[in-house]
């Protein structure tokens, strides 16, 4: 997660924002709750040996890290990858979120104020980003999936311990979808997740 914070510089927030046409506050308070998000459904996913293997080779085959080579350039839709399947963040997400898809855009919608059409086209953005920069951990550190899914582990736990809001998306996650998403969150503590990711 700090590895992707880092590579949010304030120019890269403008370029989102303008992007999707949001204000820059509002996108930055939906792009931490989208790398939450994103990082505990990984996390979810690889906790069984089936996931965990299906992450190492699709992060082998599709997601090098060598989109955060030009990562402006990705999101301003100034370079194409050549491999297609590395920008696929509709793609990517219906992997890791399946049909919670929805339910998080509302999340992280109401959390932020961005309307659900724009938290899902950044939502789309970042998540070929996420995964280019697990795959860039995954090279450096000589990673199998076993490591993968420690690795995932033990980063959503710091996080959890570090943004108290890792905890209500982790419960999200975990639900089993029936109902309304919003009356569950609202009995997660929706209010204070925003404020949490305001500060």
């Amino acid at each position: 997660m700090d590895l992707l914070q880092g590579q949010l510089s304030e120019g890269m927030l403008e370029q989102l924002s303008n992007s999707i046409g949001a204000d820059k506050q509002q996108t930055k308070t939906a792009t931490d709750g989208i790398l939450s998000t994103i990082l505990s459904g990984l996390a979810k996913n690889a906790s069984t040996p089936d996931g965990a293997s299906a992450l190492a080779n699709a992060l082998d085959k599709d997601h090098d890290g060598s989109i955060l080579d030009d990562i402006m350039g990705y999101v301003g839709g100034a370079k194409q990858a050549q491999n297609p399947r590395m920008t696929n963040g509709a793609g990517i997400l219906k992997h890791i979120l399946g049909g919670k898809q929805g339910g998080a855009i509302d999340m992280i919608s109401q959390m932020s104020g961005l309307g659900g059409d724009k938290t899902g086209n950044l939502m789309a953005m970042l998540a070929p980003m996420i995964l280019g920069a697990l795959g860039k951990q995954k090279r450096a550190n000589n990673m199998d999936q076993s490591g993968i899914s420690d690795f995932l582990t033990k980063s959503v736990q710091s996080a959890s311990n570090q943004r108290q809001e890792m905890g209500i998306i982790g419960k999200f996650l975990d639900q089993d979808g029936d109902g309304s998403v919003m009356d569950d969150l609202a009995g997660m503590g929706l209010k204070m997740f925003g404020k949490f990711l305001k500060k």
